[in-house]
């Protein structure tokens, strides 16, 4: 059976009485989960969710999450997680694209909902977790796992082609593409993990990156339940309470972005706490520097710290640098996971000499199949059955992949892709604005934050916390621009294309 939601009845068969997710205080066994999963997944149906919907889950990192993974699959449904983060509108824009015919959101959240939720027609079930009576216009979500307790759903026998989920990326236009995720896609990369990094029931992975973001769900999580293994979940990312999880649940496995490991860093924990049972830790969302790895490597110098390359699109965990070149090939992100193909091309797809720069091209049963209701994007994503990754990157003699550069004028903050044109549409909407292009800006902390470059019309005064208030109500907090510049005008090419190399190297940019 291709359907991920199988693999829950056979952990629970095997064994029973495992303690499978941990978050604080709450833990589940193999066989309580599933006795909660089909409660859910019976209450889901009864409220109208059938084969081949969408359910969108506002969470953060939460036992529920996992178990809505499983329910809403275990029906052929799929599920969408939505960023956190992210500014209403934009939830908006998801759940309508999307349409999405339910939604799990946390009580946290409900405020900022309460506006765009009346234009989402489609949406006919809202559940909201946690104690208490829901409010007005919303399901309680332990109220419906109660209604339905000691329900038997059997796992819905869909296609390996079905829909397992629907995750939205910036990439590199003015709204977020649907990334469709099939079953047979998901099974491949948590074949290739389980091979890559020998995971069994016996591993225990720490998930502290967002859920809602393929570095945490499925680099170590969902390849990890797959084995039959445990997670112990971090409700929000804190570097310090990290590694007291990692010591007290003696965690073998983890998934980290560069922001993160930096964080890690900063804590003298790190190196006081017993660690023993830590053997991998996976990176990737942005290029590693590579000072932060020899500091980790130096901490820790029995793990293997395996940099990673990989998209949402692919599933994440394309590449992953092997624990015998560890050191020998510092910087590098690695080779191809089993039964997957990674090359470098020119602008025609062809070949490039080993150590010459080109675009990554990717190829395997985990590459997905296209984006949601966007042919002429999915088109163009293609070529010869590659996947044109629009990374620009390197092989060297021995076939080890080097990142070079990222997808054209995206941003990639504290691991959080920014598409440019999601910002300077919002930019060009502010009355003052005549034109307007954003570049990264150099952050310490973050990697980078957006630097706005303005053009305003004549008369008109804009200063940087003028833009950054007018951004704020309708763009997520990270991809406010930090810097606002106003010019005269904004380099263009003969053709009409703004020049944002030249924009780089401004002083704006580079002195500050």
């Amino acid at each position: 059976m291709d359907n991920f939601a199988a693999t829950l009845d056979h952990a629970a068969d095997r064994r029973p009485d495992t303690v499978v997710l941990a978050e604080g205080d709450t833990t589940r066994t193999n066989a309580e989960l599933l006795q909660r999963v089909q409660a859910l997944a019976a209450g889901l149906t009864a409220e109208g969710v059938r084969r081949g919907d969408v359910v969108a889950m506002l969470l953060p990192n939460c036992v529920e999450f996992l178990e809505l993974v499983y329910a809403v699959n275990r029906i052929g449904a799929a599920f969408l997680p939505l960023n956190t983060r992210l500014a209403p509108a934009e939830w908006e824009y998801i759940l309508g694209h999307s349409e999405a015919v339910a939604l799990v959101a946390d009580a946290e959240f409900l405020p900022r909902l309460a506006e765009v939720l009346p234009r989402l027609r489609g949406l006919h079930t809202l559940l909201v977790p946690g104690a208490g009576a829901a409010p007005g216009g919303w399901t309680g979500y332990e109220e419906l796992v109660g209604a339905h307790d000691g329900a038997v759903v059997p796992v819905d026998d869909v296609p390996g082609s079905a829909l397992q989920r629907l995750m939205y990326t910036s990439g590199t236009t003015s709204r977020p593409k649907g990334v469709c995720i099939s079953h047979a896609n998901l099974l491949a990369k948590n074949l290739g993990m389980i091979i890559e990094f020998g995971l069994t029931a016996r591993d225990v992975t720490a998930v502290a990156g967002p859920l809602y973001h393929v570095g945490a769900l499925d680099m170590g999580g969902l390849a990890t339940l797959h084995a039959g293994g445990s997670l112990v979940i971090q409700r929000r990312f804190d570097a310090a309470e990290l590694i007291g999880l990692m010591a007290v649940h003696r965690a073998t496995t983890v998934w980290l972005a560069p922001a993160m490991v930096n964080a890690l860093l900063q804590r003298e924990e790190l190196a006081q706490a017993d660690l023993g049972s830590l053997r991998v830790i996976m990176s990737g969302g942005e290029k590693m520097p590579e000072a932060r790895l020899r500091q980790m490597l130096e901490v820790l110098p029995d793990v293997w710290f395996a940099d990673a390359y990989g998209l949402t699109e692919t599933v994440s965990s394309d590449t992953f640098l092997p624990h015998s070149h560890m050191r020998a090939k510092l910087g590098s992100v690695g080779k191809p996971l089993s039964q997957h193909q990674v090359r470098v091309g020119d602008e025609q797809g062809r070949d490039v000499p080993a150590g010459e720069v080109g675009e990554i091209l990717i190829r395997g049963a985990k590459v997905f199949s296209g984006y949601w209701r966007d042919p002429e994007a999915t088109e163009r994503a293609f070529v010869d059955g590659w996947f044109k990754t629009g990374d620009v990157g390197r092989l060297d003699e021995d076939g080890f992949l080097y990142i070079e550069d990222r997808k054209k004028d995206m941003i990639v903050s504290g691991g959080e892709n920014i598409a440019t044109p999601e910002v300077e549409r919002v930019l060009y909407e502010h009355p003052d604005v005549v034109e307007a292009a954003v570049i990264g800006h150099p952050d310490e902390r973050w990697g980078e934050v957006p630097h706005a470059f303005v053009v305003v019309r004549a008369g008109a005064t804009l200063t940087s916390e003028d833009v950054a208030e007018f951004c704020r109500a309708r763009l997520a907090k990270f991809k406010v621009p930090a810097y606002t510049t106003v010019v005269g005008q904004l380099p263009r090419t003969a053709s009409g294309k703004v020049v944002k190399r030249e924009l780089r190297t401004m002083p704006e940019v580079q002195d500050s």
